[in-house]
Parts: structure tokens; sequence; C-alpha cells
């Protein structure tokens, strides 16, 4: 592993899952999670990981202090990623509860800034 690779998988008090899914909500889910991230509120973190069973993500998203899955729309992939995991205790949000509309919602930066803020608000900071 390169060295501009060993940190990716580290641990954080607050782990961010998001639908990256390819629908327009999923991207706006995506980028609000980096921007979460770049932001301090927490860590993006790797939902194929949790849908793949890896060791060290499941072993990691169990320490956890809090999780947020951030869920495109009300397919909720998130939310049932963690929970066929065995992950119960986690806040969730889905970006079409907040206005936005699957299919009429790019990703552009107003929509980003409003999931972001509600993400601030369900995670209490």
């Amino acid at each position: 592993m390169s060295d501009s690779n060993t940190n990716v998988c580290t641990a954080a008090p607050t782990l961010i899952f998001a639908c990256s899914g390819a629908a327009d909500v999923g991207a706006v889910s995506d980028k609000a999670a980096r921007e979460l991230t770049a932001k301090g509120a927490g860590k993006m973190y790797c939902l194929a990981g949790i849908g793949g069973r890896v060791p060290g993500i499941l072993k990691t998203t169990a320490e956890a202090e809090k999780i947020l899955a951030i869920d495109g729309c009300p397919l909720d992939c998130v939310r049932l990623s963690l929970e066929e995991a065995d992950f119960s205790e986690f806040r969730h949000m889905r970006v079409t509860d907040l206005g936005l509309e699957k299919g009429k919602s790019p990703a552009t930066e107003k929509n980003i800034d409003r999931v972001v803020q509600a993400a601030l608000d369900v995670l209490g900071t």
C-alpha cells in the first residue's frame, strides 16, 4: 500500500456513509458526505466495505461513536446495508425528505449545502 493510501480506512469518532448511486440525489448525498468530511463533522467511510463485510471496515464501524447514514431516496440502500451488517445504532437521513426530488435535483452547491446543514442538525453539531 502506498503512503498516500495508508490513512484512508482509519477510525474516526463519527463515520458518514452515503448513497453514491446513479441518481442525482445519490450524487448530492455523496458530495454532502465529502463536504461534511472537509468541515470536520465526521469522516466519510466505505459503504462498499460494509456490503462486502470487509473485517477491518466492520470493526472500525463498530468502534465509531456516531454513525450517520445519508440515503438519496426512499430505497434506503445505506440504511439497509448497515442493518444487514448488524448495525442498528446510527442516525439516518434521506435527501428526498428534504424536498429534493429524484431526477430533478442536480448536485448543485445549493442542494449539497441543504443536505450538509440538515446532516449537521442530525449530528447535533
